[in-house]
């Protein structure tokens, strides 16, 4: 029987609601702030013009990469891992836990490998210019350098909460996190090492905690502990997990392409600045998401629960809220954006030149952000009811099929304005196509009377 604490069925729907996303949002602040601190302190390098920041920018979609692959193997084993939990089978779900690390641990190695010789063309495919070519490739040739650490550290992570140990999984990443913003202004401004320095922290921070996940997984306070010696491919597990994360993995994946694709007409339509403009503003939209994002996550094991339990009115209940809620703020942070966007272009450069186009990319980018929590709550209901496919498509109806197209079209007719306006308008399409879908094909669909059967 469910315990008080996980029985969504009953007390306040809002309360759990709310119970579930604070934690949450606090877990995301904490891993956002390992790329935006970095990104603030190279902003305010002293010399670079703006150029340091640009390079940096330029290796972004490889390192959404890399998460992207982390969550994959991560995320697709700790479902897998869980569910032998519940049926009593430790042994299967030992090797599950081992088979993440296999997988985590060769990929990360040979993604290592890979970017390490063919590193050139890859930055100058992503954006690179000869003006920030040798700023990316001193930051890049560092970090990478820790994709096992990250990649290990960050996917092995998540079997630390499936265990039962949010608040320890909590404290990995807020151990590394904490840890960079120290780092960070030392090995950069003090020791003088500038974006090397910057690399240097994030690496550090990261084995950090990959040493901490792996003592804690070694150690007796684990309920399952990991065993090195098993460590090694399972075809027909690393199956399952591949299977079972490739949906995560692909509306991640996804970011890649259209930031790469970004990246490339900035750099042949408006030149470095706007590159470097691009990543204070995926900064920013990272940073102003999270509520967002939070509210509408943390509202899923609620929504779940209550569509198993098929307490219908507490679900209408529940994304009635989230909706609400997800709406609210971001109609709060719209306003801020558009009438404040110098204080946050600021926060990132002292550049008179960056922060006098950013503030006009920024309104232009952000234009209709409102829209896309419309887009987090379809998303996240059809999750929670076990809709992945339509969870699947209307991500990847934003970011590849609207998204991609618009950014390199729009630049033909609008020049650069048109990278930074294929945001609001895939946003307004995705956002009330996803929205209205799920309130259709779902709200609207779901029976009346608690405890009969839905057909969705």
């Amino acid at each position: 029987m469910a315990s008080n604490a996980t029985d969504f069925s009953k007390g306040s729907v809002i309360k759990a609601i709310l119970t579930q996303t604070i934690p949450l949002l606090v877990a995301q602040i904490i891993q956002l702030l390992y790329n935006i601190v970095d990104r603030i302190y190279i902003g305010h390098l002293p010399g670079s013009n703006g150029l340091a920041l640009t390079g940096v920018g330029v290796c972004f979609p490889v390192i959404t990469l890399i998460t992207a692959f982390t969550d994959w193997f991560g995320i697709g084993g700790t479902p897998l891992f869980s569910i032998a939990r519940g049926e009593g089978n430790k042994d299967r779900a030992n090797r599950v836990m081992c088979e993440s690390s296999f997988l985590l641990l060769t990929v990360s190695i040979a993604m290592t490998i890979l970017t390490l010789i063919f590193m050139k063309p890859i930055l100058y495919a992503l954006g690179a210019s000869d003006a920030t070519y040798t700023y990316a490739h001193s930051y890049f040739s560092v970090y990478i350098l820790g994709t096992v650490f990250f990649m290990t550290g960050s996917g092995l992570n998540y079997y630390i909460s499936a265990q039962g140990f949010p608040r320890t999984g909590m404290i990995t990443t807020a151990i590394g996190a904490l840890l960079n913003i120290i780092l960070d202004p030392v090995f950069m401004f003090i020791l003088n090492w500038g974006v090397v320095g910057a690399a240097i922290a994030t690496v550090i921070s990261q084995t950090v905690s990959a040493v901490w996940v792996i003592r804690f997984l070694l150690s007796d306070k684990a309920l399952f502990r990991l065993k090195l010696s098993e460590i090694r491919f399972d075809r027909s597990i690393a199956k399952e997990i591949i299977t079972l994360g490739f949906a995560n993995f692909l509306m991640k994946s996804t970011n890649t392409i259209t930031q790469a694709a970004c990246n490339i007409m900035l750099r042949d339509y408006g030149g470095d600045l706007y590159i470097g403009i691009f990543a204070i503003i995926n900064s920013i939209r990272d940073f102003i998401t999270l509520p967002g994002t939070a509210v509408t996550h943390a509202s899923q094991p609620v929504l779940g629960f209550n569509f198993g339990a098929r307490k219908y009115n507490r679900l209408k209940q529940g994304i009635l809220f989230a909706s609400a809620a997800a709406s609210s703020y971001g109609t709060l942070a719209w306003i801020l954006i558009l009438v404040f966007p110098t204080f946050f272009i600021r926060i990132f450069t002292p550049d008179t030149e960056t922060i006098t186009v950013g503030t006009h990319c920024l309104r232009l980018y952000l234009l209709a952000f409102i829209f896309q929590m419309g887009q987090f709550c379809g998303q996240s209901v059809f999750s929670a009811l076990g809709q992945s496919k339509k969870a699947i498509f209307f991500s990847t109806l934003r970011k590849i099929i609207i998204i991609l197209p618009l950014t390199l079209t729009l630049p033909l007719f609008m020049g650069v304005d048109g990278v930074f306006a294929a945001e609001p308008i895939s946003n307004i399409i995705g956002g009330i196509a996803a929205f209205t879908t799920m309130m259709v094909t779902v709200y609207f669909r779901l029976p009346k009377k608690d405890g009969e059967e839905a057909k969705l």
